[in-house]
């Protein structure tokens, strides 16, 4: 009977040592024929937005990187969550792949309660695309041009100071509150269903003043009807190089937030897949006519490592939690 124990004991042993060597060389096997077949891109969001525009122009790069069709499928909700959980709930081959912008993997598990998805654990970071700082824009006949200019007409007149933006516990509500904590004022928030809206009140005075993105701007600011103050970058972007940074002025010098594009895979997604994924989407994004394309979007190129874009999002997270929780933000 101790003979029969010992014999099995070793036959377990030897099949996990096995089963441990031979992994690593299935997970090679199945990145060397990568991808198989064509690739699905969810983009969280409706079709003509800035992260499916994004989407789209990464999509076509991609194609022809690895040799497959990618197919963008828009999975709009939920503050882009129903994407999400569907690429969370997809097998892990890297045959389906997320675009993700900063609001569902780095803002909403501090903003909602039900989420059935981690986005730390269940979420595997390929690489960051591009970051997209917002403009702060105003009426061409509001009394500041600049960051400096501006801060000083809002610490007099914080009262009656008022921002908007798409709605509440995004990137632009976010940024807003970051100010009124820097500055120590209360300008009122102003919240829409939608960028166009935001910025069509801020061209009639009805709000003082908005952050938004460069292509949602560009319009408005092309016919005259707004200009823009400052970028929420650390360094000028190169489609607005006149443009300050808003932490040029010294009451904003820790002011620096941007909107971001990433690529996630599903958790337990083989490392040498990951691996080859994200060696061919920074390959895209090395490209000229790429590099270009989204810059016309306002999203400068970005590539990371996974590891590198890992650390990024958990830091990213940290901070705007952190900012939610002393503003007080809160989803009715």
């Amino acid at each position: 009977m101790k003979h029969k124990k010992r014999s099995f004991l070793a036959a377990t042993v030897l099949a996990t040592a096995l089963a441990a060597v031979g992994a690593p060389a299935m997970a090679q096997d199945a990145a060397a024929n990568y991808p198989s077949g064509p690739l699905t891109l969810v983009v969280p969001f409706s079709a003509g937005g800035g992260v499916d525009i994004v989407g789209r122009i990464l999509g076509q790069s991609l194609s022809r990187e690895l040799g497959q069709s990618v197919v963008v499928e828009n999975k709009p909700g939920a503050s882009g969550m129903i994407g999400a959980a569907a690429v969370v709930t997809s097998t892990a081959d890297g045959m389906t792949l997320l675009l993700a912008s900063s609001g569902e993997s780095a803002i909403n598990p501090h903003l909602y309660n039900n989420m059935s998805y981690d986005p730390a654990k269940d979420l595997e970071p390929v690489t960051l695309i591009a970051k997209i700082p917002n403009l702060v824009t105003a009426a061409v006949d509001q009394p500041f041009d600049d960051p400096k200019s501006f801060v000083e007409y809002a610490k007099k007149n914080h009262a009656k100071l008022s921002y908007s933006s798409a709605g509440v516990g995004n990137i632009q509500n976010i940024s807003g509150e970051l100010m009124n904590k820097l500055l120590d004022t209360e300008m009122l928030h102003i919240p829409y269903k939608g960028s166009a809206q935001a910025l069509a009140d801020v061209t009639g005075g009805q709000v003082t003043f908005t952050f938004s993105s460069a292509a949602a701007a560009l319009p408005y600011l092309q016919s005259g009807k707004i200009k823009a103050v400052g970028v929420t970058s650390d360094q000028p972007m190169n489609a607005f190089p006149d443009v300050p940074p808003l932490n040029t002025a010294p009451e904003l010098k820790d002011f620096v937030l941007v909107n971001w594009f990433g690529l996630f895979v599903p958790a337990g997604t083989p490392e040498p897949i990951v691996k080859k994924l994200n060696e061919a989407v920074v390959r895209s994004l090395k490209d000229p006519a790429v590099m270009k394309a989204l810059e016309t979007q306002g999203a400068e190129p970005a590539p990371m490592t996974p590891e590198e874009f890992r650390a990024f999002r958990d830091e990213q997270s940290r901070l705007f939690g952190s900012i939610i929780k002393d503003a007080n933000i809160q989803i009715n």
